[in-house]
């Protein structure tokens, strides 16, 4: 593991310069961060969309109403990814496929493999059609003599077939009788399914984006340009443990594998002198990772980290005292780093944060130990839907920005880790 442990120079973008956001911007993810400190610096941000769905099922652009309100310059080319809604020659989708099949017999086999395959195959098509298009928009928006910044924001893929939500909460939710271990999802159809999808959406829509801009890179290049491409990973962190940076891991991250794909992607492109990195994330609390209750853990020993790295700053101050806030009078931050250092260390925690192994399927004891541990923490705060994740995650996502545009201008390593120790030290430079 090759972790990010000093602060990078500022990187010398300037006004003109580009940033692209290959993805749909929304709130609460980690890419406002970086979008935030290239806004900062006077780059000029291109944003993108996924594109909706009509009641037919159609992938459409934005209309009007749904423009209004989204920032400038905008392509309005729908990049949504995966293939999951895509139909084959017969007009069958694979989710259609899904359709009708009961808690019962989830695990059953229902999925026409060729028609999956065929719809995995359409589905490349169109968005490499689509992003070939959008290409073409985004050469107007970029002048002569520009750096070019490639932001990759894609990721998740889950089908949106009913079946799935219910078979997911009872993987990362469930409890008793309730459970169903990940690997008996991983190994059935509807898991390599959803491995396949999460492929083409978390890690292959990378290696469109670099192949599909290489008419771009080239002419930037040509005119003494700096083109880079960076993308958000996930591969565990490290966080502090009686008082030493230790990596630990959420498990199960189903989409793991993917996440895997994605920086082999990036590991070619490098060799192939292409600069490129996939940075690798801490845990954070989002909208999104809502069904994921117990990813949350890790994120509470960042106090510690920003005590032990940012301590004599006035905003690492300001953060604390927001988070300490929002604990009940009789709890305080040295209650959660024993208990969160007891939970890291703990043999169970240990079997399923394997490095090596990574990533790891669950068991029923591993995953309510994590989710006991998880309300354990929920109930140290005076609201349980007012978390000091909240502003904790929001520190993850301008640190991760910040550190992922400055590092980008001059990339060495494919992939790379933003731990707790780098966060919190950039937390110390916030005026």
């Amino acid at each position: 593991m090759k972790a990010l442990r000093t602060i990078p120079d500022l990187a010398p973008y300037k006004k003109g310069d580009v940033m692209v956001v290959f993805g749909e911007l929304f709130s609460s993810g980690y890419a406002n961060g970086i979008v935030d400190e290239a806004e900062k610096r006077g780059l000029t941000v291109v944003h993108s969309t996924v594109g909706r769905r009509d009641n037919e099922g159609q992938l459409r652009p934005l209309n009007d109403d749904e423009l209004k309100d989204k920032p400038t310059p905008f392509i309005n080319i729908p990049l949504e990814a995966g293939f999951d809604m895509e139909p084959d020659s017969k007009g069958q989708t694979p989710c259609d496929q899904l359709k009708g099949i009961k808690m019962s017999d989830w695990d059953r086999d229902h999925l026409n493999w060729d028609s999956i395959l065929e719809s995995q195959a359409n589905g490349v098509k169109r968005f490499r059609t689509n992003t070939q298009k959008y290409m073409e928009e985004l050469k107007k928006h970029i002048p002569k003599g520009a750096n070019v910044l490639f932001v990759h924001t894609m990721a998740g893929g889950v089908p949106r077939a009913k079946i799935i939500m219910p078979v997911m909460n009872k993987v990362f939710k469930g409890r008793g009788d309730r459970f169903i271990p990940s690997q008996q999802l991983f190994e059935s159809q509807l898991g390599k399914f959803s491995q396949l999808n999460f492929t083409e959406v978390t890690a292959n829509t990378f290696q469109h984006l670099v192949e599909l801009s290489e008419g771009i890179r080239n002419s930037v290049q040509d005119n003494g340009g700096n083109v880079s491409y960076v993308a958000y990973g996930y591969h565990g962190t490290e966080i502090l443990v009686n008082n030493e940076y230790r990596w630990q891991t959420y498990t199960p991250y189903f989409q793991g594998w993917a996440k895997m794909a994605l920086e082999k992607h990036a590991q070619d492109f490098s060799k192939r002198g292409v600069q490129c990195c996939v940075f690798n994330c801490p845990e954070i609390l989002t909208n999104s990772s809502s069904i994921f209750q117990g990813v949350e853990v890790s994120l509470y020993p960042l106090v510690g980290a920003i005590e032990k790295e940012a301590a004599p700053s006035a905003y690492a101050k300001n953060v604390l005292e927001s988070c300490r806030a929002l604990l009940k009078t009789e709890h305080t931050f040295e209650e959660i780093m024993n208990f969160t250092h007891k939970y890291v260390t703990n043999p169970l925690t240990l079997e399923f944060s394997s490095f090596a192994n990574w990533p790891q399927h669950n068991a029923q004891n591993q995953m309510e130990y994590m989710l006991d541990s998880s309300e354990h923490l929920i109930a140290m705060h005076k609201d349980p839907k007012n978390l000091m994740t909240s502003p904790l995650s929001e520190e993850v996502f301008k640190a991760t920005g910040f550190l992922m545009f400055h590092a980008s201008y001059k990339l060495q390593d494919p992939v790379l880790w933003l731990n707790h120790d780098i966060v919190a030290k950039q937390m110390a430079l916030n005026p």
